[in-house]
């Protein structure tokens, strides 16, 4: 009993030892940090083979771009992963932009709001109302849409849409506003 003991201790330290080091490495676990300062740039020149034809058809994406990080759109540092089709992308299309009026609220970190309920088709927070873009679905199943903390972006490429940077988990959706009560 007593080899026991040294032996599992000494075990635990390695696995901690090497999954620091596995960290350091920029290839481990990722961690979300403060919402960004702006929202992404716009697009110019988005390659042909970064249009996808709308959901049904669309080839699937990848966004993990380093081990350990989202199959989402995600933030790393000033990146904005996932945002580069440009604004001839067919899932962001909307044959009325903004149909709903536009939202006012406030963008970028400084508004900080708090998801109050609903779901993807449609969620809300301070009398605000939205939906999630078809094809960013499966991007927020991990979504608390009761009390996570999202920040709204404008997006600079597909007109009607806006950006929702879910602040705990560090990925964002598209979002179209639906109005406000």
């Amino acid at each position: 009993m007593r080899l026991i003991v040294p032996i599992l201790a000494l075990a635990a330290g390695t696995l901690l030892f090497a999954q620091k080091e596995h960290d350091k490495q920029g290839q481990g676990h990722f961690t979300p940090s403060k919402p960004p300062a702006h929202g992404p740039a716009p697009v110019h020149n988005a390659p042909a083979a970064a249009r996808p034809a709308p959901q049904a058809t669309a080839p699937q994406r990848h966004f993990a771009d380093r081990s350990g990080h989202p199959e989402a759109p995600h933030v790393d540092g000033k990146t904005w992963v996932g945002h580069e089709t440009g604004p001839n992308d067919a899932n962001y299309h909307l044959d009325h932009p903004w149909e709903h009026g536009r939202f006012t609220a406030g963008f970028g970190p400084q508004h900080v709001f708090h998801l109050a309920g609903g779901g993807p088709s449609r969620f809300w927070f301070n009398g605000f109302y939205f939906s999630v873009a078809p094809a960013d679905i499966g991007f927020c199943n991990d979504w608390l849409w009761n009390s996570d903390p999202i920040v709204i972006y404008e997006d600079p490429d597909h007109a009607g849409w806006y950006l929702a940077y879910n602040s705990r988990l560090g990925t964002y959706i598209h979002v179209e506003f639906l109005g406000n009560s």
